[in-house]
This record gives structure tokens, sequence and C-alpha cells, in this order.
């Protein structure tokens, strides 16, 4: 596990000496070991970070400029009243903002971590987010209501899915025809972003599983500097 690790820091990018002791603390509380991973697709299924170790690495004060979100939002480009789903809120780094750009609409912050959960519901009391919805969601079903979202969108989480087949057969049922799936993960083939090897998708693979599962693709933008963004519509079904 260690050996991933070493790749994590071969680049000298900001913020990578703060996150080092929350990156070195999920490897040593890691349960499985290289050779019990679970695979999907020809794709190892990384371990999911706890919730200790995740608030520490989601709240890094670097991430807004590694990560550059306002990118991203402009891309998305919701209208006032549409219904989202983000999925791996963690503690509500897209979350809020998203809250902001939908202020007729809802925002379902699915966590599978009770923790992080008490952690959103807090913070959407603090900032007045009446629209934001944390959902305690399992490893298998996000808990999200059935052909009602415009938008669902998984940042840099997908990779962890220990059942991504059923996740994403639940989460293409909970849009609306037409609706949109976005899909952000470090790049894959890019072996000089500071991210282990498992914690990183290529566009192709991206594509693979999420097309195997129903989804359509749409397009994939280069805006983010280490990130992958790849977009896809649930089918709309023609009448004869």
């Amino acid at each position: 596990m260690l050996t991933g690790l070493s790749r994590v820091f071969k680049a000298p990018v900001p913020g990578v000496v703060i996150m080092a002791a929350a990156v070195l603390a999920f490897a040593l509380t890691a349960c499985s070991s290289e050779s019990d991973r679970n695979t999907w697709m020809g794709r190892e299924i990384a371990d999911v970070m706890s919730s200790e170790h995740g608030a520490v690495w989601l709240d890094r004060p670097e991430r807004d400029a590694e990560e550059l979100p306002g990118r991203l939002f402009a891309a998305l480009r919701l209208t006032p009243s549409d219904r989202v789903a983000d999925i791996g809120a963690g503690t509500g780094f897209f979350t809020f903002p998203l809250s902001e750009r939908v202020p007729h609409g809802r925002v379902y912050a699915v966590e599978v971590h009770e923790a992080l959960i008490d952690t959103l519901v807090a913070r959407a009391e603090r900032l007045g987010a009446r629209n934001v919805e944390p959902v305690l969601g399992a490893v298998d079903n996000p808990s999200l209501p059935e052909g009602r979202l415009d938008l669902v969108l998984i940042v840099s989480s997908y990779h962890e899915f220990s059942h991504p087949q059923e996740m994403m057969a639940h989460i293409l049922r909970s849009l609306r025809p037409g609706g949109r799936l976005v899909v952000v993960e470090y790049r894959g083939e890019d072996d000089t972003i500071p991210v282990a090897p498992l914690h990183r998708m290529s566009e192709e693979q991206i594509r693979l599983e999420m097309e195997a599962a129903g989804f359509e693709w749409f397009d994939t933008l280069d805006i983010l500097p280490m990130q992958h963004v790849v977009t896809f519509r649930r089918p709309v079904v023609r009448q004869p």
C-alpha cells in the first residue's frame, strides 16, 4: 500500500505536504491488502477513506486552487429550479455552492458515513441552505427519488464504489429521461498527477463503465488542472 502512496508525493504541487498526514493515516488504517481488492471491468476498486481522514482531505485549504471548482460549476449550466444529487458529498465542498445555484431546486447530498451526514446537516442549518437534503445512502443504493433529478454529480468518489453496478443502476433510475450524469475523476492517463493510481481513472475506463450501466456519453471537457469532466445522459426513449 505504501508503494502506491509514494506516487502521491512525487510532484511538488500545492498542498502535498499538508495532505500527507491524512493520506498516510488512510493507508495505515485500510483494511484490505492489494490482493484482497475487488475488481470491476478490469479495474481494481479503491478503498473508501474513513469519515475522519476523509474530512481532513476534503477540507484542505488548498482545494480551491488545486481543483478550480468555479470552472466546473460554470460548465454544469444549472438552472435555478434544477434538482441535483451530489454523490459522495463529504463535508459539502460542492453541495453548498450547488445549493446557491439552484435556489428554487434541491440538492441531495448523499453520503455513506453518518458522521459526515451530521456535518452536512449542521452546515446546512448554519448557512440557511434549506434546499439541501442530506441523504444517508448505502454502499449499493444512494436512496434517491426515481425519475426526478436533472443532474447527478460524482466528484472523485466513483472509483471507491464497492458496488458500482448496483449504484449506477439506481443513479440511472433517479434521473429524468435526458437528465445528466457528470463524473469527475483524476486523470488515470497522467502519471505526473500526485494521486495514487487506484484513485485515478482514464476517460476510456469511465466511458466503458458508464456506458455499460446504460448511460449515453455526451461530452468530455478538459477544463480542470488534474481531473476529467465526463458528461453522460439518461437515454430518452422515443415513442414509435
